[in-house]
């Protein structure tokens, strides 16, 4: 098989990521600090594994070349590697959590096991030093440690026990290297020491804890000594005992009260580790703890890496004045080739002004060998570095940020991406050539946003504290003093098509304009005018072009539901002009906005809002013209960029980037509501942050805000198309969104009521000859869309009329008076609610409007209903009520008249008494009075 012919370092001998997908993962930068990295491979080659976000990344740093295993859907919460590299397993938390062992050689995952902890996912794990079995800890309240023989084809766990609350939450564990039925785990405050055996191969095995027996927590009574809080523990690698070490800088030695053997029947019986010392190592916390072939290693808070013997006596000691809290260790595999010179020889630890210190002291050829071993160190500020022990230095080998990664911006012309992060950190990266070129570190404030002029001079940043920073484009220095008029974080900046113009948006719900101007014969910035034009948070700021001239146009979209438009051409110093504030939405939140490609004569501005709707508004009266299903793919798009192009053969292909909560994605323009022309993929389970896109839209980046990284996306526009094309033209991929498709009963059922509102148009009690049709008059579709279940409102309504109306007005100069099937069925599938009724959104207005009842129960008075109904939103007549209320209840009280229609008031208000309670709760509404069938 593929798997047991590969060979080390074959990854990268070819291109195995064939670009399939629309979007293919292409490289990734940042990676997750509190995870470990390790060592695969040094010597000539120095390949590293790490963790960002749900993927491992395997890196060639020499090479400049990554291999990306994907196949979690959550953010990796564990990893570990088998002793000879080849193995390597992976484990997350969150719904459907997956664990997965990875063949280090191929990249290919040999083993997946579903459902392992379903609740709550894993928090820790282990690989045996035979490869054989995996030791895992749940992420739950109430954790469960299991053991998996992975090598079987068995779904079951081995063994498996539940671990008490009162033993602390579990977050590291580790295999006895010399007995695999063997371990032990964790938490700040418990150790606790495993024995399993597997009692028959029909029945599943058990583990057998320390809480079996009398062992007791250790307090500042135990050794009258401080103890701190546990990092990290290991079996000592030549006798019985274990270590662990703590945030007081010391080591407790646990050992045996009973000897243990290889027996199995002392295996099975329960024993207790008791803590017999406490080994004051030093005054900093300990961080890492390890055991490296014949020596103990320890790295603490101050980036000090030491190395015992197994008596504890310090044999030598590296640190650097620069290097943060260690997080993990990893040695290379083999020692270096030709080995260097000994390092000089000291009975202590020593740190001076040198840039790297190491002191060594021990002449035992093992440890020798062992201290001659390159290393990997991983520091939680987001650090790797090398340390060649051969030649007592280092190298920094990657420093990426420590904190939530928000804002990134693509050169406008060259293959450059800036990359700015809340540790202040902003980066510029060469991504053609995968390299860094220039940074600098913003210490006041964490940078929240960027963006490029369209000329690609400058770099705007925008940052937490309020400040706004114009930078040099190159050199990343300040083009002028920096600005500070908004009074919260900087969440969105961009620069109008001239260069003339700069907005920024911030969370205190403000605009503001900053404008070039000629100071002392210079080009300068200066700030133009700020005004609070919004009560909700804004969601976008947009630049344009008028369609009469080349001045800018500025635009803000927030979650008022307000479109606003600023008259930059009438704002002077301190007074920026509203030109239109439009409401664009009457339920639904609007989340984005973006300019719409020419692809018609008319103009448009393009929404997505929270409904999964996306809306076409005319550029110039702000009519909404379309409402169009948007993609699907879990929550709604919340930041949306037309792709640029380079394909000129074809002016009408356009395609939109996107991101939803978590994914990111393509749709190809025009939007018509085809489910086919859109897909999307994974890329920061815990959230996207920020989007953009490459200048000749080749790339796509995306931000992870708190997983600290950045993925670059390489587009396979061919592959988007041809799922196009495989999805049927014409009105095929909108049957199949009917229940049933083409041929089922909701389609007859539409059939039906369609034609039968071609017979309510002509009048039912005619006798005069019918003209058979393929329309019906626009006036027919409310009626229709409520037969067929849907029901919208009275300014949905309207839109729906308006939107077939005027569909080929500005072409024609005509107005549509009616409508065929096909385009029904389309206007239908894009303007219903994209997963049909919901009782929530009943449940979250009772929640709103009602109040408690003596059950508990949220409900509404009668009265208070009728009276919300005629007083509210789009309020009924009291006529409209009643005749509402009788039809929905199946009653008809007539009046006095001869008029089938006349409705007597006092009667419907009769009736209401008695067929609607008193007090109504949500369920009630919709089941009794509405008679809707919805499901809980």
């Amino acid at each position: 098989s593929l798997v047991w012919a590969a060979t080390p370092g074959m990854l990268f001998q070819e291109d195995k990521q064939t670009r399939l997908h629309t979007l293919s993962l292409s490289w990734v930068l940042g990676y997750n600090s509190s995870l470990a990295v390790h060592s695969l491979m040094d010597r000539e080659d120095q390949v590293l594994l790490y963790v960002s976000s749900h993927t491992v990344v395997i890196h060639d740093i020499l090479g400049n070349r990554q291999y990306h295993l994907q196949g979690h859907a959550n953010v990796i919460s564990c990893l570990c590697v088998s002793e000879d590299r080849r193995w390597i397993a992976t484990a997350d938390r969150g719904p459907d959590a997956l664990i997965i062992v990875w063949d280090s050689f191929s990249g290919i995952p040999v083993r997946t096991i579903f459902e392992s902890h379903p609740e709550d996912g894993v928090s820790a794990i282990a690989i045996s030093q035979d490869a054989k079995y995996l030791a895992t800890i749940s992420a739950g309240t109430v954790q469960r440690v299991c053991v998996w023989e992975w090598t079987s084809p068995t779904e079951q766990s081995v063994c498996s026990t539940e671990l008490r609350p009162e033993f602390g939450y579990q977050d590291y564990v580790i295999f006895n290297p010399r007995n695999p039925y063997e371990f032990v785990s964790n938490s700040k405050t418990q150790v606790i020491f495993y024995l399993w055996v597997r009692t028959s191969l029909l029945e599943e095995g058990r583990a057998r804890t320390q809480d079996e027996c009398t062992a007791s927590p250790l307090s500042l009574q135990t050794f009258n000594s401080v103890v701190g809080h546990f990092s990290q523990s290991v079996f000592h690698f030549n006798n019985s005992q274990a270590l662990t070490g703590t945030s007081a800088g010391k080591l407790v030695v646990w050992d045996a009260v009973s000897p243990r053997t290889a027996s199995m029947e002392l295996r099975v019986r329960p024993h207790s580790m008791m803590a017999t010392k406490l080994v004051p190592m030093q005054k900093d916390s300990l961080t890492v703890l390890m055991v490296f072939e014949s020596c103990i290693v320890t790295g603490d808070v101050k980036g000090q890496v030491k190395f015992y013997n197994g008596e504890l006596q310090l044999l030598a000691c590296y640190s650097h004045s620069k290097v943060g809290p260690i997080r993990s260790i990893s040695f290379s595999k083999t020692p270096p080739d030709p080995p260097g010179a000994s390092p000089a020889c000291s009975t202590s630890c020593t740190t001076s002004s040198q840039p790297f210190v190491a002191s060594q002291s021990d002449s035992s050829n093992s440890v020798s060998l062992t201290l001659n071993r390159n290393f990997i160190l991983s520091t939680s500020d987001a650090t790797m570095l090398r340390v060649a022990t051969d030649r007592t230095n280092f190298e920094k080998v990657m420093e990426e940020a420590k904190k939530a990664v928000n804002a990134i911006a693509c050169h406008p012309r060259q293959a450059l991406v800036a990359v700015g992060s809340h540790c202040g950190l902003l980066k510029v990266w060469d991504y053609q050539q995968t390299k860094y070129l220039v940074s600098r570190i913003f210490t006041e404030a964490g940078i929240q946003c960027l963006s490029y002029d369209p000329e690609g001079y400058f770099l705007a940043a925008g940052f937490t504290d309020g400040s706004v920073y114009i930078l040099d484009a190159i050199s990343l220095q300040s083009s002028c003093k920096e600005f500070k008029f908004s009074h919260g974080p900087v969440t969105h900046i961009s620069f109008s098509h001239d260069s003339e113009y700069l907005a920024t948006a911030d969370e205190k719900y403000s605009v503001t304009v900053y404008k070039r101007a000629l100071q002392n014969g210079s080009r300068c910035w200066e700030h133009l005018a700020g005004l609070r034009s919004h009560y909700k948070p804004i969601r976008s700021i947009l630049f344009g072009v008028q369609l009469d001239s080349n001045e800018p146009r500025l635009l803000s979209l927030g979650e008022d539901r307000q479109l606003v438009e600023y008259d930059l051409n009438s704002s002077s110093k301190d007074h920026l002009v509203v030109l239109h504030r439009d409401r664009v939405e009457q339920a639904a939140v609007p989340l984005c906005l973006a300019w719409y490609p020419q692809l018609s004569t008319e103009s448009f501005i393009l929404t997505a809002n929270n409904c999964y709707k996306m809306k076409l508004y005319n550029t110039t009266t702000k009519m909404c013209r379309k409402t169009l299903l948007g993609p699907t793919y879990g929550s709604p798009l919340e930041k949306i960029q037309i792709l640029p192009t380079a394909n000129t053969t074809d002016p009408q292909k356009w395609y939109l980037a996107y991101i939803t909560k978590d994914k990111v994605g393509l749709q190809i323009l025009p939007v018509d509501g085809n489910p086919h022309k859109s897909s999307a993929f994974i890329c920061h389970p815990d959230g996207v942050s920020d989007l953009a896109s490459s200048y000749d839209g080749c790339y796509i980046f995306t931000a992870g805000g708190e997983d600290c990284t950045v993925m670059k996306w390489e587009v396979n526009l061919n592959a988007l198309d041809a799922a196009a094309s495989l999805g049927g033209d014409d009105l095929i991929p909108f049957y199949n969104l009917l229940d049933g498709g083409r041929e089922g009963e909701f389609f007859r059922e539409l059939e039906d009521y369609f034609y039968y509102a071609q017979l309510r148009s002509h009048g039912i009690d005619t006798l005069e000859t019918r003209q058979v049709s393929t329309h019906i008059p626009l006036e027919e579709i409310p009626s229709v869309m409520r037969a067929m279940g849907f029901y919208p409102s009275e300014e949905k309504i309207e839109e729906m009329i308006n939107e077939v109306k005027f569909s080929k007005y500005v072409d024609t100069g005509e107005q549509v008076t009616k409508i065929n099937l096909g385009d029904f069925i389309k206007l239908y599938i894009n303007h219903r609610p994209a997963f049909g009724l919901s009782m929530k959104k009943i449940q979250r207005a009772f929640q709103v409007l009602g109040y408690d009842n003596e059950n508990g129960d949220k409900v509404i008075g009668r009265g208070d209903l009728l009276l919300l109904l005629q007083c509210r939103g789009e309020h009924m007549t009291e006529e409209e009520l009643a005749q509402c209320l009788t039809t929905l209840l199946g009653k008809h009280p007539r009046g006095g008249g001869s008029e089938p229609d006349t409705y007597d008031p006092s009667g419907a208000a009769a009736l209401t008494e008695e067929e609607i309670p008193e007090e109504i709760t949500a369920e009630i509404f919709a089941a009794d009075i509405l008679g809707l069938p919805i499901a809980e």
